[in-house]
């Protein structure tokens, strides 16, 4: 169960994975747009998961409708707006918000620094209509090669004041840590933060070289630490946190089941592991579902969820003052 007296928070949760199903449909009539279903109940099969995927692409293949409907920069805008009133409806005090521009810019050719400006915008005022607190963190899709990603980065790093830290998303297992060395050097010399999607569809080495050579202060995902003693090591000696994102491993067959996820052990060996929602338009959960549900089917007692509920606040991308600032509201009397 969430702890009340804690801050609820969100550290991994990607914006193209968090598009309203009203919202598909709105923008797909707008734009005289062909879906393979005309309400939400019949449209949902198509673009959120009912089964166990094979992997982990094949969990990515249910974003082509969302992102077909992404028109023009209004349209990304929108979705910028409404994924952060919606994250304050579900009680999220503090979220990071990431996106892949080019990711959202390829299905209508749009450009992805006018994508990022969008998003910036959207963000901006869906936080200051919710009143909640959003960072926003910009993705490399490794997908796509280093070539793509270094457009990707010029698209980003002219808002670098705006943007908090970089990630590294897409195809793991095909697409190594190696080819985006100079990108995240780049990144670090802007000062953002950095967390990398490693260990997911690919072991430790993954996970090490997110570390060594990206300079990963947070992993996404990292289920296959717990193969490496050592590797569970520098993680705890190093504070580097873990975000899980419990579902969407099952969903995506990373793991058999929600007792076969790691984060138990994680949370046993004392690492900075959290829990978050990944994509809950996907996978048609929200984050108190992961709290509530997923984390109890992963065998975690009351006394670890509330200590992943504290490391979320630990690992933030937040300055000490607006750590204090979060946890302050949620303690103060009225």
């Amino acid at each position: 169960m969430i702890s009340n007296d804690l801050p609820l928070i969100d550290l991994h949760r990607h914006l193209e994975g968090n598009i309203r199903l009203s919202t598909i449909l709105e923008l797909a009539q707008q734009h005289n747009l062909p879906l393979p279903a005309n309400n939400e109940a019949r449209l949902r099969p198509f673009v959120q998961i009912s089964e166990r995927q094979p992997g982990v692409m094949a969990f990515i293949e249910k974003f082509n409708i969302p992102m077909s409907v992404l028109v023009d920069l209004e349209a990304c805008r929108r979705i910028a707006h409404e994924a952060v009133l919606d994250a304050a409806a579900e009680g999220i005090d503090y979220l990071e918000l990431r996106f892949s521009p080019w990711f959202m810019a390829e299905a209508h050719a749009l450009p992805p620094q006018g994508v990022v400006e969008a998003v910036i915008d959207g963000i901006a005022s869906g936080s200051a209509q919710a009143g909640i607190l959003v960072k926003l963190l910009g993705i490399l899709s490794r997908t796509y090669g280093a070539v793509v990603a270094k457009q990707e980065l010029e698209a980003l790093l002219p808002y670098h004041d705006k943007i908090t830290g970089l990630d590294l998303a897409g195809d793991e297992a095909n697409f190594p840590v190696e080819l985006f060395q100079e990108h995240f050097h780049l990144a670090q010399e802007a000062g953002w933060q950095i967390t990398v999607h490693a260990g997911e569809s690919a072991g430790p080495e993954s996970i090490w070289k997110a570390i060594e050579l990206l300079g990963a202060q947070r992993i996404g995902h990292g289920l296959a630490a717990v193969r490496d003693e050592r590797l569970m090591d520098r993680l705890f000696e190093h504070q580097i946190g873990i975000e899980a994102n419990l579902t969407s491993n099952v969903q995506t067959s990373s793991v058999t089941d929600y007792a076969s996820h790691p984060l138990r052990i994680f949370l046993e060996n004392g690492l900075l592991a959290t829990i978050n929602s990944d994509d809950p338009g996907i996978s048609g959960i929200n984050l108190r579902y992961e709290y509530d549900v997923a984390a109890p089917l992963a065998g975690l007692t009351e006394a670890q969820i509330r200590q992943a509920q504290l490391n979320a606040l630990e690992s933030a991308f937040l300055k000490p003052k607006e750590k204090q600032e979060l946890l302050r509201k949620k303690q103060s009397p009225g």
